[in-house]
């Protein structure tokens, strides 16, 4: 049998009795959208990251569009973001009709480099969007007082990292308001697609509900143009399910990773930096080599899970890179995981004789 990169079948025949018992008990009910169980998760999300407010949506994509849209960011505004993420981050930036603003990143860590984003900043400038990329987060004190001193707005988008720490607080809890994904790969994932906004914020709070909910507080009213982004009820009952194994699932994840920082050490890889102001859960173990796509090939052959994160910087795609409004700058660190950087399996459960074999196909394949 071969590795997955993820083993989500394992993770649901571990909770089968539960999650069966979660999924049927809301067919029963005929509560597809909205009701008890989404605001139970809503209420669980609110508390385990230590917020006010957490207003659930379709998906983390709407999450973080939600929150630009509440806060009033659009055409023309600048958003300062990284290159480095799944796509969804800059196109949100982009649907509400601002401008993403790309800045470095740090080798190790992949995260936005803290230290360049106050040289992005213009009169134009209304946001930052820091992305806790792979489980990590980021230096958030330094951001918060950057945007303390230009008085302009900070996001997280914790999309990859529901559960890590900052300092003694969670991811989510670090900014004005925050994104998350629910994504069936992420730490805590539903059967499809869902997300999730935190905020201190009533006001952010507010506007997000309304906006997710075709712009009506009252049913059938009417006083802004929305969307229509829902987590339905059965999402929920599996994501209320599996919240309570979240801390041990990262736990798992941050002990496979030390497992993978112990045996490939001086084989010659870039392994991920983990920043010890906080705990890092890992979404991704992501190493990075100019030898990715023989590594990467030599671990499919042997039925070993793996993929690029990411193929291509998001200033590099077509979509951004044809726009005469994206500033233009040298991100050589960004550019440089180009096909580089990769993933192995690293999932709640996986056990060292699978890592051992792991290491040993990456070893094999680096030395050809």
């Amino acid at each position: 049998m071969g590795i997955p990169l993820l083993d989500l079948q394992a993770q649901y025949l571990s909770l089968k009795p539960e999650l069966d018992a979660a999924v049927l008990g809301t067919m029963a009910s005929a509560g597809f959208i909205g009701g008890p169980k989404v605001k139970e998760i809503e209420a669980s999300i609110a508390a385990y990251c230590g917020t006010k407010h957490a207003v659930a949506c379709g998906n983390g994509t709407d999450a973080l569009f939600l929150i630009l849209a509440a806060m009033g960011i659009g055409k023309g505004d600048e958003v300062i973001t990284t290159p480095f993420t799944f796509f969804a981050t800059a196109e949100a930036i982009a649907h509400v009709g601002a401008i993403p603003v790309f800045v470095d990143i740090e080798p190790g860590t992949y995260n936005i480099d803290v230290t360049k984003i106050e040289g992005a900043i213009t009169p134009r400038t209304k946001a930052i969007m820091p992305v806790h990329i792979f489980g990590q987060v980021v230096d958030m004190d330094a951001i918060n007082e950057i945007a303390a001193r230009h008085d302009i707005e900070v996001i997280e988008d914790a999309c990859q990292a529901i559960g890590a720490t900052y300092k003694g607080r969670r991811a989510g809890s670090l900014a004005k308001a925050a994104a998350f994904s629910f994504f069936p790969s992420k730490n805590l994932g539903c059967a499809g697609d869902g997300g999730m906004v935190t905020t201190d914020d009533d006001a952010i709070a507010a506007t997000v509900r309304k906006l997710a909910n075709h712009g009506s507080s009252r049913k059938y009213f009417h006083d802004a143009m929305g969307v229509n982004s829902r987590l339905d009820a059965i999402q929920a009952a599996i994501l209320l399910v599996k919240l309570p194994h979240l801390d041990e699932w990262n736990a798992q994840r941050r002990a496979g990773a030390a497992v993978y920082d112990e045996l490939l050490g001086g084989t010659g890889l870039e392994l991920p930096v983990a920043r010890s102001y906080g705990e890092c859960v890992y979404h991704l173990y992501i190493v990075k080599t100019p030898k990715a796509a023989a590594v990467m090939d030599a671990m499919k052959a042997e039925g070993i899970g793996t993929a690029l994160y990411y193929p291509l910087a998001l200033h590099e795609q077509e979509v951004f890179a044809s726009r005469e409004d994206i500033p233009k700058r040298a991100l050589p660190v960004a550019e440089s995981c180009d096909a580089s950087t990769f993933a192995l399996p690293c999932f709640p459960g996986i056990t060292r004789q699978q890592q051992e074999t792991v290491v040993r196909v990456v070893k094999e394949a680096l030395a050809r």
